[in-house]
């Protein structure tokens, strides 16, 4: 008798797809979330370095600093071409200097210890000179587990970059 209960029960596939279930749900939704919260990480990315590229034509044009916004209007150029970027005005970093030629300029890395370094300057220079433009937007990342490979720094947070060099035309 409890030979047939044994078999029975061992026959039995009611529950099973609940079970395989519950034990592939796990990995297969943390595998989805990674690859999302790694799209959006690209997509933002991308979407910066167009805000850029735009911003940083009124620099090498001279548009900018003939105009004399400076860097609000700088910062609402890489917003206004940057609709992907959440919180643009609090969250954009905006770090522009001048050199003499190209094998003088140098940078030094924000991230210091998983936290973030504010040296930033805005100088646009004039007519001829070399210009670095460095734009960098904190990205929280959301996704569990993928969290601590894709963020660069404390608190789960990512820091994405964009940057161009030219030398300014002649006004």
């Amino acid at each position: 008798m409890a030979k047939k209960l044994i078999q029975k029960f061992i026959k039995r596939q009611d529950g099973a797809t609940a079970v395989e279930f519950a034990f592939i749900a796990p990995p297969f939704f943390m595998l989805l979330f990674a690859i999302v919260e790694t799209a959006m990480v690209f997509f933002v990315s991308a979407n910066l370095e167009n805000g850029v590229h735009e911003a940083s034509r009124l620099v090498r044009t001279g548009q900018l600093q003939f105009s004399g916004g400076g860097i609000a209007e700088f910062r609402q150029v890489v917003c206004d071409n940057a609709p992907l970027l959440a919180s643009c005005d609090s969250d954009i970093l905006i770090d522009v200097r001048k050199f003499q030629d190209f094998t003088n300029v140098n940078f030094t890395d924000p991230i210091v210890n998983g936290n973030l370094q504010n040296n930033f300057n805005f100088t646009p220079g004039g007519q001829g000179e070399v210009i670095l433009v460095r734009v960098f937007y904190v990205w929280d990342v959301n996704a569990p587990f993928i969290g601590t490979f894709l963020s660069n720094m404390n608190g789960g947070k990512r820091l994405l970059s964009s940057a161009i060099a030219f030398r300014n035309e002649p006004f």
